[in-house]
């Protein structure tokens, strides 16, 4: 990704924080990642978020998805020092539609994105609103699209290694790459 596009993005996100009334020190701000998961495609597949805290044990992060952006579907698997990451995420501003194993539910509001539908494998919804929880245990499928206004979803988890997320789709690369 261009370094432009990606400083435009992320002042994009700096507008929903302050949709969510979240207030963001200037170092978080410098410090907003822009994901596009090597797909370029960052509209349709992508997520924006700063982490406030990741240490050893515990990990706190703001999550920014722009209107119908998806985080494509991954898990956090067994690592050497536990089971795998557990993250409860709790909407704070918009719609989110997070899916998770379970029984596929029947007239569900998101779809993956266009051409990339074989990527995606789990469809039992479950919806967030502002206020509304949901937690996510170790090694568990999982994806997440934020409804027509966009959405801010807070994280907390145990520790993060990104880069040791499995992702269905294998063209996809975590870490961003800035030109």
């Amino acid at each position: 990704m261009k370094r432009e596009e990606y400083e435009k993005i992320r002042a994009r996100a700096l507008e929903y924080f302050e949709k969510a009334n979240i207030i963001l020190t200037e170092e978080e701000k410098d410090k907003i990642e822009v994901a596009d998961f090597g797909l370029g495609k960052v509209e349709e597949t992508g997520l924006q978020l700063v982490t406030y805290v990741n240490t050893d044990v515990v990990c706190a992060k703001e999550l920014v998805l722009f209107p119908y952006q998806t985080c494509p579907e991954h898990k956090h698997p067994k690592r050497s020092f536990d089971d795998g990451k557990e993250e409860t995420f709790r909407c704070r501003y918009g719609t989110v539609r997070l899916f998770v194993e379970g029984a596929e539910t029947e007239n569900r509001s998101a779809n993956p994105p266009a051409g990339d539908e074989d990527y995606y494998t789990v469809f039992h919804q479950v919806t967030l609103r502002p206020g509304e929880q949901y937690t996510i245990y170790p090694n568990t499928l999982h994806w997440f699209q934020a409804g027509e206004e966009g959405a801010v979803v807070s994280e907390f988890s145990t520790r993060s290694t990104d880069e040791e997320d499995i992702f269905t789709d294998t063209r996809i690369r975590r870490i961003p790459e800035v030109e």
